[in-house]
């Protein structure tokens, strides 16, 4: 005999019948609304009731109609993630997705993800989500300082959520990592550790996060009168194979680097390799300096100075802001800034 969940007049759903909220409602012997804004994570619900409604929802096989749900609230309860295909999948993609969908789980939302690619206009998946209106609301990463998407949703009313911050002057939901912090904090260390010559592999200046972390590293840099430069030619979202050959020439030439600042897992991998391969040795001719989200580069070279980014967190904060935006409630917290955290072996 299987576990069935009964209603409260003793029947079990018939199997060819949709479970609907009144379905719902009958077993946990709650109103039909409650049911409803327990699914929704209203505030105003209980956790302990929100809890028994979803696993009760579940336990039944209750789906949201999203054809009437659309019709009845104009809303299609579908979150889109519009994610550059440039972004660092081994690390922040993958952290970042399983975090917002791990968020929305049990609410009423289920998440899209709608990648763009280098050739392509970042303009155009906006454009379509908010003109089909295939989704409520959207999160997006990589911003940049005045960031054309951005304007568009606000002065559509649009609800949006950033991995990232802007420069103009909107005042829009959102969770960053501090980037210039980890310039700052990485020439420091490098400083500690008696390097002089510093290089940083960047992310691209376009970006937001990529003018922060140039603006800590070179104002540090300078502050401890250090030499430094940034590498020409590549960035922190190049390929693998064009960072180490850059990094490998560099190193060849005179008065090489003793301090790397690197931008992206893939950027400090490549960056180590491409010294290793002139004789430089980790540790001992340089120091290196990246960040992950996953831990992993000790894996890799256990003398890296590694700091983390916790895309975890943002993940979790932008599903829940992208929720209060959509339903237009106040955020406990809009817009968060993440500082840099040592990991072990620092």
């Amino acid at each position: 005999m299987t576990d069935s969940t009964l209603i409260p007049d003793g029947s079990l759903p018939q199997a060819d019948e949709r479970p609907t909220l009144k379905t719902v409602a009958a077993a946990t012997g709650l109103a039909v609304a409650t049911v409803s804004r327990a699914l929704k994570d209203a505030p105003d619900i209980a956790e302990e009731t929100k809890r028994r409604v979803r696993e009760t929802a579940t336990q039944l096989g209750y789906r949201p109609n999203r054809a009437g749900v659309r019709l009845r609230t104009g809303k299609t309860n579908v979150i889109a993630l519009v994610l550059s295909a440039e972004a660092d999948v081994m690390n922040h993609t993958s952290q970042l997705l399983y975090s917002i969908a791990r968020t929305l789980k049990g609410t009423s939302y289920h998440l899209v993800v709608m990648p763009f690619f280098p050739d392509e206009d970042p303009m155009t998946p906006i454009r379509y989500i908010v003109e089909t209106g295939s989704a409520d609301g959207v999160i997006l990463n990589q911003t940049r300082p005045d960031d054309p998407r951005i304007r568009y949703m606000q002065d559509r009313g649009f609800p949006y959520a950033t991995h990232g911050r802007t420069d103009m002057g909107i005042d829009h939901p959102y969770f960053d990592y501090d980037n210039e912090a980890y310039g700052r904090q990485a020439v420091r260390i490098l400083h500690a550790r008696g390097r002089r010559r510093l290089l940083i592999v960047a992310p691209p200046r376009a970006h937001s996060y990529g003018r922060h972390m140039l603006t800590g590293f070179s104002d540090e840099a300078a502050r401890l009168g250090l030499t430094f430069e940034v590498a020409e030619g590549i960035t922190s979202d190049s390929p693998g194979h064009q960072i180490e050959v850059a990094i490998e020439a560099r190193f060849r030439a005179p008065n090489p680097p003793d301090g790397l600042v690197l931008g992206s897992t893939t950027a400090t991998m490549a960056s180590v390799h491409g010294a290793e391969r002139t004789g430089a040795v980790l540790g001992r001719d340089f120091d290196g300096v990246g960040k992950e989200a996953i831990p992993f580069l000790h894996r890799f070279r256990s003398d890296l100075i590694v700091l983390r980014e916790d895309v975890s967190r943002a993940g979790h904060f932008l599903a829940k802001a992208i929720i209060d935006a959509i339903e237009r409630r106040p955020p406990e917290r809009a817009q968060y800034l993440d500082a840099p955290a040592a990991t072990e072996g620092l």
